[in-house]
């Protein structure tokens, strides 16, 4: 076991899984989620919706392709979707002490402790997930030396203000260009790479910012972490641009503030839905799409009135995936159409949202 520290992952049920240390030594907690994707580590630890929350990934071998440098392209980190590792801690079933990539800088040990975050390896990943489906996502904390942490909920406070940007933020600057307002509620990088891809001006507002002082085109209302209800200063200032009629592409927790916007109600999932294996139908057709995801609550589309109509479903329990206007340009999807990592096939999406604002 390489000489590894003997740490814990402590359940809030009083379930206990031994493992070793392979990140930073230092006790942690969160909410304990897990993952079905087998690739892409490097993409789901810097996304902002994880913030708060304990990954559990359960491809058994995790590290083998090691992790890419920190290359800046577009005022933005190349190979990842944030500035910085956004989990609480990382348990796997089984770490590559050796790892070989064409475009690894360093090992994800070495990756972990420099960015202080807690790992363990060496538990049984398939016994902890089917606890987390069958009794759902449940607080935890990883115990190192037992220094001993109280259990911590990301969904009891205002998560989304601790990745969201805190002054405005201009990417491809062009008077030619159409003029995107992106409320940054946790977005991934490759969010703003698709609509920069796009030739369009993206101003990246804090969450709570007043964007309506602002001329714009469109808006973008990003994914991000935790309860959408907390977000009150958001809701607010999307339904006054509703009012306004401005085009609205929402993304994952856009999809659930976009409903709450419109008067909707949300709810917790049991164990939520995160990965790039996820089935969504667009409604009304057969056609469905394998999409990348990470979330813990969903809109209640029976909350809706009659003006809006359900834009995808999720092809295994049936919740919603989005929602449109019927007569408005407003729609919103629960998954991640930028992917990253994942599957690329609902890209489409974006080319909807310029369609939108031309």
């Amino acid at each position: 076991m390489h000489g590894d520290k003997e740490i814990k992952l402590v359940l809030e049920n009083g379930d206990e899984f031994k493992g070793f240390s392979f990140g930073a030594e230092r006790s942690i907690s969160g909410e304990v989620v897990f993952s079905t994707g087998m690739v892409g580590y490097p993409e789901s630890l810097t996304d902002p919706s994880y913030k708060g929350q304990i990954l559990v990934l359960t491809y058994p071998l995790i590290g083998n392709y090691g992790v890419p440098g920190k290359e800046v392209e577009a005022n933005l980190l190349k190979n990842f979707e944030s500035g910085k590792i956004q989990v609480q801690a990382l348990v796997i079933s089984d770490y590559s002490f050796e790892y070989s990539h064409w475009n690894a800088k360093k090992s994800l040990t070495e990756w972990l402790k420099e960015e202080n975050i807690p790992a363990i390896y060496g538990i049984d990943t398939r016994k902890l997930t089917k606890t987390l489906r069958e009794k759902g996502a449940m607080l935890g904390k990883i115990v190192v030396d037992n220094e001993d942490v109280d259990f911590y909920d990301p969904n009891a406070i205002d998560i989304v203000k601790e990745v969201s940007v805190r002054e405005p933020i201009i990417y491809n600057e062009n008077k030619q260009n159409k003029k995107i307002v992106v409320v940054d509620c946790g977005i991934k990088n490759n969010i703003i790479r698709n609509l920069i891809k796009r030739n369009l001006t993206v101003v990246r507002v804090p969450y709570n910012y007043d964007f309506l002082t602002e001329f714009f085109d469109g808006l973008i209302i990003s994914n991000g972490p935790g309860d959408p209800k907390m977000c009150k200063e958001t809701i607010h200032n999307i339904g006054r641009a509703m009012k306004h009629s401005i085009p609205t592409f929402g993304i994952c927790l856009g999809n659930q503030l976009l409903a709450l916007a419109a008067g909707g109600n949300t709810y917790k999932l049991k164990y939520g839905h995160r990965s790039q294996n996820q089935p969504a139908i667009l409604s009304g057709t057969k056609r469905c799409f394998i999409t990348m995801q990470n979330h813990g609550f969903a809109v209640d589309m029976k909350s809706l009135n009659e003006e809006w109509q359900e834009f995808f479903v999720n092809a295994n329990d049936g919740t919603n995936e989005g929602i449109k206007h019927k007569t408005k340009p407003f729609m919103s999807v629960q998954f991640h159409p930028e992917a990253t990592p994942g599957p690329v096939d609902t890209e489409f999406l974006f080319d909807e949202f310029v369609r939108m604002i031309k």
